[in-house]
């Protein structure tokens, strides 16, 4: 298992804006930190079902189809390289408005089954950096609350540095863009010619 670009392709994908890492900055700036982590927690619980969910049906897929492991390599692949270009393609944007929404565990949860950009992630790192090198349970489950847990830092972290980040990534948001999207490409690139 290429290690580095997992952990890389982990951390820019979990830490890059996103609709769980906005919300909880927005949710931080108007609620507070304390009122805000049973948001982070209620992302890390919807996010570990939606990578347990990935594990099982990538598992399945190429246990039924064992060509289709290379098809999603280079689908994984792709959808990085994907988020690479729009990263570098984006203006700069401000906070969503959310005047009436809630920072509640449930709507944390509820966010990941409705959330491309997890749904997508979870099958792509499976997909790529998992499921070629581990097939157990034990492991997919292990592997699955680590994404979880990191899902839960991400949260957590945009939460806490709410107003530093707000200011830091309204001045600084292109090279922060440009950055993480040539993170991404390395990854993207590395995993096919490992």
């Amino acid at each position: 298992m290429p290690i580095f670009s997992f952990l890389l392709f982990v951390f820019v994908t979990s830490f890059t804006p996103g609709p769980n890492n906005i919300m909880a900055l927005f949710f931080a700036h108007k609620y507070g930190l304390k009122r805000t982590v049973r948001f982070c927690l209620g992302v890390s619980a919807g996010f570990f079902v939606i990578m347990v969910l990935s594990c099982f049906f990538n598992r399945l897929l190429t246990h039924y189809m064992p060509r289709i492991e290379f098809i999603l390599t280079i689908i994984g692949a792709a959808y990085m390289l994907y988020l690479a270009f729009l990263l570098l393609l984006s203006k700069p944007t401000g906070l969503a408005q959310h005047s009436e929404a809630t920072n509640g565990f449930l709507t944390g949860m509820l966010l990941q089954f409705v959330n491309p950009k997890g749904i997508l992630y979870g099958i792509t790192v499976i997909s790529t950096f998992i499921l070629p090198y581990h097939s157990s349970e034990v492991k997919l489950l292990f592997f699955s609350l680590f994404l979880a847990f990191v899902g839960f830092l991400s949260t957590f972290c945009w939460s806490a540095f709410g107003s530093v980040f707000q200011r830091f990534l309204s001045t600084y948001q292109r090279p922060f863009h440009i950055t993480m999207a040539f993170l991404l490409a390395y990854s993207a690139v590395s995993i096919l010619i490992v």
